[in-house]
Formats: C-alpha cells, structure tokens, sequence
C-alpha cells in the first residue's frame, strides 16, 4: 500500500490545464477557421457569379447587333468574374433568348444569361486533380429588351 500511496502523491496535476487548453484549442480552432475559410470563398463565387450574370445582360441589351452582343456579354462576364477574383475556367456562361432565339435585340425579347461558377474548395491538394471537391454558385438574370425600343439587326 506505501507505494500506491507514493505514487498517487508524486502525480502533481500542475500545468496539465495549460497544455489541456492549447490541444483543445487547436482541435476546436483548426475547423472553425476552415469553416469560415470555405464559407467566405463560396460567398465570392456566389457574388462573381451574381455580377458577372448581370453585367452580361446588361452588355448583350446594350451592343448594336446581336453577334456583337454575345461576345460582350462574355467579356463583360468575364470581367466581372475576374474582379471578385473567380477564375474564368471555373465558370459557364450560357445566354439565351426568348420568344425568338435567333432574333434577340427585337422588341420584347427576353434575354437569359446563366452564369455557372465550381468554386473549389480552399486548401485542397492539387494532386486530386479533375475529382477535387467544389461548391456549384448558379446564378440567372433575365434582362428584358423592352417593348418599345428600336429593332436591332
């Protein structure tokens, strides 16, 4: 019995709660601050992709013809994507018109611009290639050409 005595006696607990605190810490921490890291990233992309889908419908009304009108709209999406710090190869940019698809700066034409942007997930390894994981950031805007403008060719 004197020595289990001794031993419980030798077992001092002091300074545990300092090195208790610091892996508790990091533990707790270390996903928090992934969290908010994944969390602020896909507010960008969603933000990249909310401008850029806007910024391409407003470029597309605003172009004299229609050929001109979709390489504007791209670029002007683009743009935008690039300003918010959204990589271009990440994003779609798909513009569509309605009633007429083929005729799109006529009166009361609608114009559609899907803008799809995979935004990766922040510090993923590179070595996972095509298969690393991301969030897709969809937006739609819908611009419409008005009624009573001016035709377009």
């Amino acid at each position: 019995m004197t020595a289990w005595r001794r031993l419980r006696e030798r077992r001092d607990e002091s300074g545990t709660a300092l090195i208790e605190f610091v892996w508790l810490g990091l533990l707790l921490l270390v996903p928090l601050v992934y969290i908010l890291l994944t969390v602020f990233d896909a507010q960008r992309g969603a933000f990249g992709a909310s401008s850029a889908s806007r910024a391409a419908g407003r470029a597309f009304v605003l172009a004299p013809d229609q050929e001109t009108a979709y390489d504007r709209a791209t670029q002007a999406a683009l743009v935008a994507l690039e300003d918010q710090g959204v990589d271009s190869l990440d994003a779609d940019v798909d513009i569509t018109c309605e009633p007429r698809p083929h005729e799109c700066l006529t009166a009361g034409s609608m114009i559609t611009v899907e803008v799809v942007v995979q935004q990766p997930l922040p510090l993923v390894p590179s070595a996972l290639g095509d298969s690393a994981p991301s969030v897709r950031l969809p937006s739609t805007h819908v611009e419409p050409y008005g009624t009573f403008r001016e035709d377009r060719p």
